[in-house]
């Protein structure tokens, strides 16, 4: 059942509607020009479209319009340029080193942009050796150009008719990634399971949740359309992220000390409970993410009424039968009835009288999109070997410009290209990186390549080949961003039938391929050691920086609240959105710093340390937060302000100890005037003892946070002195 919904999850997804996109708009105007006798002309415009289609990302409406008109003017300029200068060998191999260095500097202004210029690459690569400065070459531009106008006008129509549907499918991404963070939060409650290892999972989770809802923020908070929208859904898409957004947190603030809730309520049988309808609420996040990604009005999987009647008469029964202190299995409890209430919610949204009024603490929404200028000054600044992109540029100029030279000294075939094109594809800033693309590329292109074969040799009908190159043809766009080594199986043998129409010798066209791929592979994986290698563990403490700041920033949010101060409810969703992103920045950097060379792995205990610290004090922070929010007055005292103080004192200490990357990090601590009364009317109750025990395990959190730090920050000198 769950693999048919998510097949079937899949096919309504942003993913397969891309593929769908992409293939439509490249194959059509082959196939016309194919009928009228002229293939060679649609396989020029199909190039066209091709190159504006790669760089049409999901994004606010905006963003894609520009990224497809830059793309437009990049691959004309790029194709005069390559056109004019064809004829000599020499000047050719220059243009392809000095654009193939300017074009990969395009990535310091963001993720489309480097699009944009990897396009460029793309264009100057399949130019080469394409004609000479003649009419034919004023025609070919005018196809290259008429391609990129018939992407733009067919992707920019599809959005006029469903403006929402590319928000609707993150969001339900989003939500997906959200269900399965739940998961396996829920693999805590079973004592079989590795603590250390569901942390390390738990972490590289969080990063794809973190990458989806900003890809969800910046597709309903950029829009004008959505939040000036008057109708019912563009206020029930903004009201669900901001749910899920809250649940997500709220699945945060189930965090707690899992060895020692294992060695307490183990042999209660109580985690197996709680493992179940945590697991059940995963599943319900499932489907109603899939319910929203099929357009259909969402109905509840679960009664989870029932579920929580049952896992409170279960806490009775062990508190009576065992004897032990259940007040850490009630505070679990809590956390999931609040997990199930936020669902409820958003069920309740669907009810056309629950969505007439729009939260008015949500109405700031652009403050929570970074907002990016695109000028010189920022390229200029990057014109340093201190820039991770210039590096990255330095060594994609040279890898290019050196396997120009292989493919124009060695007779490998007629497609030697590919060497360029596996460079340009498989090189990427950082060591590992390019490491899992170099794999993925040659084991994809071998197992592709094998398929390709097996497909030519067996299938002899040409109405049957093209109806399998579609196939795969969307394949390979449907997975190019999701699964990128089963997207190259299916590219390999797109190409290999593609050549069979054009009357080629396709066995000899794979022996190049994979010849070829080989070769760029080669040539890109060595660079990456000894052309200005980008080595994460000497640009990792940036992260750790900011992510501490961000902590430092969420917590001093709980010192305003016991100070008295009023909290922005706009400044206190900035300061948690910032913890996620950073968390997620540092989870990545710390993933990709293990799969550098093993001399380059040192200090990984100590580093895997602060990540888990990190994930811990945010969680507890979580927790802390909503607590002070719904606590009385008289449940907050001086000490509880004194204690915090020292929890932030202990971080600005952490901080102090790593140097800042720019001025946009830099770091001030939080003056906050502490109410001369605060002590006035406090009581004694459970909600002040929570409050004290929470705020004295975050200090303790701290405290051991700042030690790793203390060491890292030592041991990084002594590796890389100033």
């Amino acid at each position: 059942m769950k693999k048919a919904q998510d097949i079937q999850n899949f096919f309504y997804s942003q993913y397969f509607a891309d593929g769908m996109r992409i293939t439509f708009g490249t194959v059509t105007p082959a196939l016309i020009f194919s009928l009228l006798g002229d293939l060679q002309i649609g396989i020029t415009i199909s190039l066209g479209a091709l190159a504006v289609g790669l760089v049409d990302t999901p994004g606010p409406p905006s963003h894609r319009r520009n990224g497809m008109f830059a793309c437009t003017a990049v691959v004309f300029a790029a194709a005069l340029i390559t056109l004019l200068v064809n004829s000599q060998p020499f000047l050719l191999g220059l243009t392809i080193v000095g654009l193939g260095f300017l074009f990969s500097m395009f990535a310091v202004y963001g993720a489309r942009a480097s699009s944009v210029g990897t396009m460029g690459i793309m264009i100057i690569i399949l130019n080469t050796g394409a004609g000479d400065v003649a009419s034919d070459a004023i025609s070919h531009l005018a196809y290259l150009l008429i391609g990129c106008v018939w992407y733009m006008l067919l992707s920019l129509s599809l959005h006029q008719v469903r403006p929402y549907r590319q928000a609707q499918q993150e969001l339900a991404e989003s939500i997906h990634n959200v269900a399965d963070y739940i998961r396996i939060k829920a693999r805590f409650y079973d004592p079989s399971t590795d603590t250390d290892k569901n942390y390390r999972t738990l972490i590289e989770q969080q990063i794809v949740v973190s990458e989806h809802q900003d890809n969800v923020r910046d597709q309903l908070f950029r829009s004008k359309r959505i939040i000036r929208d008057t109708t019912k859904i563009g206020r029930l898409l903004i009201l669900i992220f901001t749910d899920i957004i809250d649940l997500f947190e709220q699945s945060m603030a189930t965090h707690y000390d899992y060895d020692s809730i294992r060695d307490q309520f183990g042999k209660t049988g109580m985690l197996q409970h709680f493992k179940r309808t945590i697991l059940r609420i995963s599943n319900e996040l499932d489907r109603l993410a899939y319910q929203i990604n099929a357009n259909k009005r969402p109905k509840p999987l679960y009664d989870f009424k029932q579920e929580l009647e049952q896992l409170h008469m279960a806490i009775d029964h062990t508190e009576q039968t065992y004897g032990v202190n259940t007040l850490p299995l009630k505070k679990i409890l809590i956390n999931v009835r609040n997990l199930i209430q936020r669902i409820t919610n958003i069920y309740g949204y669907f009810d056309a009288k629950q969505t007439n009024t729009f939260r008015r603490e949500e109405a700031d929404l652009k403050r929570f999109v970074e907002h990016k200028e695109i000028d010189l000054k920022q390229f200029r600044e990057n014109l340093t070997l201190k820039s991770t992109q210039f590096r990255h540029a330095v060594r994609m100029a040279t890898v290019l410009g050196m396997g120009y030279l292989i493919s124009f000294m060695l007779d490998i075939g007629t497609h030697s290209y590919w060497i360029l094109l596996t460079i340009m594809v498989i090189l990427k800033p950082g060591f590992s990186l390019t490491k899992q693309r170099n794999f993925q590329r040659l084991v994809g292109t071998v197992i592709g390549g094998i398929a390709g074969a097996l497909i030519l040799l067996l299938v002899k009908d040409e109405t049957s080949l093209f109806i399998l190159l579609l196939f795969l043809m969307v394949a390979t766009y449907s997975l190019i961003r999701i699964n990128y080594i089963v997207s190259v199986m299916f590219m390999t043998p797109y190409i290999l039938i593609l050549f069979s129409f054009l009357d080629m010798n396709t066995l000899s066209v794979l022996r190049e391929r994979i010849i070829d791929t080989f070769i760029g592979s080669g040539l890109a994986f060595v660079s990456s050691y000894i052309i200005l290698p980008s080595w994460e563990s000497a640009q990792v403490q940036g992260a750790m920086r900011k992510l501490l700041i961000a902590n430092y920033q969420y917590i001093a949010q709980a010192l305003k609240i016991i100070a008295g101060q009023t909290l922005s409810v706009t400044d206190y969703k900035l300061a948690r959105k910032e913890v996620y992103i950073t968390t997620a920045n540092m989870g990545s950097a710390f993933q990709r710093m293990i799969t550098e060379p093993k001399y380059k792995q040192q200090n990984t205990k100590e580093m895997n340390k602060f990540v888990v610290f990190n994930h811990i004090l945010s969680s507890y922070s979580v927790t802390l937060l909503n607590n002070v929010q719904e606590a009385d007055n008289s449940a907050l005292t001086g000490e509880h302000i004194k204690t915090i103080r020292k929890t932030l004192y202990t971080l600005a200490q952490s901080i102090h100890l790593f140097e800042p990357d720019d001025a946009a990090d830099d770091f001030h601590e939080t003056e906050v005037e502490t109410p001369a009364d605060i002590d006035a009317n406090n009581i004694d109750s459970e909600e002040l003892r929570l409050i004290t025990e929470q705020l004295q395990f975050l200090n303790r959190i701290a405290v051991d946070l700042h030690k790793t730090c203390d060491r890292l920050a030592e041991q990084q000198k002594s590796r890389y002195p100033a």
